[in-house]
């Protein structure tokens, strides 16, 4: 029987699927440690307080990517280059969603709207990353291999989701609510056909690393097209809603460092 908690236990018995599977999620976490290093560095003089929280988003992220490449390390294995298919971030970016790297590598102060716009997509991508560290940390967190690795990182998707709504209700209330809502709309569908495109390119590579007979992956592939025409008709809803969160200043502190895989 399929389930999510079969494949992934697939995936991290091979070493070929680890191996890629480490490797797509440490580049993705260390281009968000990139991009908001230089948003921070960027934000604002009227935002300024924002700038400590930034950083502590991305340190977070930096500390995942290193992360992800002890796990690989711990079974002697190298990182292996992203198929460009798979790339999440790079794909985003060319739907036009969030602040293009064109922007971030100059030296020019962002714009309050831009600050809105990088909040508001991440406000979408974060519920999508602190959705799969929750499905994980429920079937992985005692791992003897990733449950700790499981556990830092989804405690901390919890944390930037969070300070999302915080910061977006704060934007709100300065006027920025008609801005918030369209970009937090277009982010989320964007955000979920991507999501699509990258769940079945990279199913497509562990299927040819694991040998996975065809009806198999043809059930997989179903599976990720029907969740997509699911959040395409009403559950992309859930990524735009905001709401004050339990915790508050969540990104108030100082990041925890990064622990040992095990």
């Amino acid at each position: 029987m399929l389930s999510a908690r079969s494949l992934f236990q697939e995936i991290v018995d091979h070493d070929d699927s680890f191996q890629l599977f480490c490797s797509i999620a440490a580049s993705g976490e260390s281009q968000g440690g990139w991009e908001n290093a230089r948003i921070a560095a960027l934000v604002p003089d009227g935002l300024r307080d924002l700038a400590p929280k930034i950083v502590r988003h991305g340190a977070d992220e930096d500390k995942h990517g290193r992360i992800f490449r002890a796990l690989l390390r711990r079974r002697g294995l190298p990182a292996v280059p992203v198929p460009p298919e798979t790339d999440y971030t790079m794909l985003l970016e060319r739907r036009g969603i969030g602040l293009a790297h064109d922007k971030l590598r100059r030296e020019e102060p962002l714009s309050e709207e831009d600050i809105v716009v990088y909040l508001a997509h991440s406000r979408v991508t974060e519920q999508r990353a602190a959705d799969q560290m929750g499905m994980l940390l429920r079937h992985f967190g005692d791992h003897p291999e990733v449950g700790k690795a499981v556990r830092v990182i989804s405690h901390d998707e919890d944390n930037h989701l969070a300070y999302c709504h915080e910061e977006l209700l704060r934007l709100a209330r300065r006027g920025h609510g008609r801005t918030i809502h369209r970009v937090l709309r277009d982010s989320a569908l964007a955000e979920i056909a991507v999501h699509r495109d990258v769940s079945l390119a990279v199913m497509e590579h562990m299927g040819r690393l694991l040998r996975w007979p065809a009806p198999k992956a043809a059930a997989l592939a179903a599976g990720i097209r029907g969740m997509y025409a699911y959040e395409r008709f009403g559950g992309w809803h859930r990524m735009i809603g905001l709401r004050p969160p339990e915790r508050t200043d969540p990104l108030g502190g100082r990041p925890a460092p990064a622990p040992g895989p095990a």
